[in-house]
């Protein structure tokens, strides 16, 4: 299938969908998305057993897509960008050290957790695998999603102290996480002693630190442009560019795109309101960008949901699925527990902080496309079937209780 065959497929079946679930199931857009997508998938599936044309045609669609590329080096930027554009710094500057500490140390320590929890259960079932495998699950299952976590928490009417900080260390802490990632990745491949540690701690900075300024100077350069101007079809046009310029260029000279993208886009969408937009300039950027996310974000879903067809149904491997999910959920909220009990006192977290953002932290699309970046010989079908199952769970068990259990907690608070 050719790409425009392709785009076209996804968009009319995001759009049914979107109607569907508009007009008669009135889930949350992301939530009822994937359900639906699912269920169409499993209907293909049955389809396919009274006439293989369905069924070959659809595998057809989902091998057409590398999901990987379209969601990490595409997508990615767009939602993170339509994301970090309406969020506030003043919200943000009073919680910097723990979402700081949460995006970081919480993703290395959850990394580590997830692993060796996994590597245990693995070896309890007599499945024998190379403990540096389950780090790497362990780097791909730990960020939370940014794109799920932002569409969740808006239909769940969480506090705003809550919001800030399930997406602020969403936002941040898939940058980390795809960097974690791709330093054990590297090991991995090459073997711990061909790596020395100087090398790893290089690379991640080279990662986090020329992301982080990359995204400064491109903001910077982006915002001076649009000051000196006052057309909203530039500026829009400017947004475009800058996203679209700076994820070939962070990749170009290997800082992280993800990080770079949002910073820059936190930066313009902080100064650019006050100083270099109009009224109109600011109306169109907004509303040019809502519509960038809703839409990618439909078809995020779609995809994700589409994806069941490529995954393994193996027993062994959905018994892992099934016991990776608490161990996700517990490596979580421990990982979080140190931070958490440092910064609650001074900074006035809510009641049950932890436990909300435990369950707040939703995984999705980027855990999928790490896992299908996976080398054959590193277990990959294993782990992807392992991420499905927890993406799946998450965004729907996790993502349609939240609300419920922020309201649940802060009654019992109040």
């Amino acid at each position: 299938m050719n790409i425009f065959t392709i785009i076209t497929i996804l968009i009319v079946l995001s759009a049914a969908f979107a109607f569907i679930n508009t007009k008669f199931l009135k889930l949350p857009f992301t939530i009822g998305l994937m359900i639906i997508a699912i269920a169409f998938t499993v209907g293909i599936t049955i389809l396919g057993k009274i006439n293989p044309f369905f069924i070959e045609e659809a595998e057809l669609l989902i091998q057409s897509i590398d999901f990987e590329t379209a969601l990490l080096d595409v997508m990615l930027s767009f939602l993170l960008f339509a994301g970090a554009l309406h969020t506030k710094l003043d919200t943000l500057k009073t919680l910097k050290a723990p979402i700081a500490t949460f995006a970081t140390i919480g993703v290395v320590l959850s990394t580590f957790l997830v692993g060796s929890m996994m590597y245990g259960v693995f070896m309890a079932f007599g499945h024998e695998i190379n403990y540096i495998y389950c780090l790497l699950f362990g780097a791909l299952i730990s960020p939370t999603d940014p794109i799920a976590v932002l569409g969740i928490l808006k239909d769940a009417n969480a506090p705003k102290k809550l919001e800030v900080k399930i997406v602020g260390e969403s936002l941040f802490n898939d940058g980390v996480g795809v960097v974690v990632f791709l330093v054990i990745f590297k090991i991995a491949q090459q073997g711990l002693d061909a790596i020395s540690p100087g090398e790893i701690g290089l690379l991640f900075l080279e990662e986090v630190v020329g992301g982080i300024t990359l995204g400064l100077v491109t903001g910077w350069l982006t915002f001076q442009l649009m000051k000196v101007i006052d057309h909203y079809e530039t500026e829009v046009m400017i947004t475009l560019a800058l996203v679209m310029g700076l994820s070939i260029l962070a990749h170009k000279i290997h800082v992280s795109g993800p990080l770079a993208v949002v910073v820059a886009g936190i930066f313009i969408g902080n100064k650019s309101p006050k100083i270099a937009w109009s009224e109109t300039t600011q109306n169109y950027v907004d509303k040019f960008w809502e519509l960038i996310d809703v839409l990618l974000n439909a078809v995020l879903f779609v995809l994700i949901g589409l994806e069941l067809l490529i995954i393994s149904a193996k027993e062994e491997y959905l018994i892992f699925g099934l016991i990776a999910i608490p161990v996700s959920l517990i490596a979580r909220y421990l990982s979080l527990a140190g931070p958490v009990t440092i910064f609650e006192k001074k900074l006035d977290f809510i009641p049950k902080t932890n436990l909300l953002m435990t369950w707040g932290g939703i995984r999705g699309g980027i855990s999928i496309a790490l896992a299908l970046s996976l080398e054959p010989q590193m277990e990959r079908e294993l782990f992807l079937t392992v991420t499905y199952v927890i993406v799946v769970f998450s965004i729907i068990g996790q993502g349609l209780t939240i609300g419920s259990l922020v309201k649940k907690v802060l009654a019992r608070y109040s």
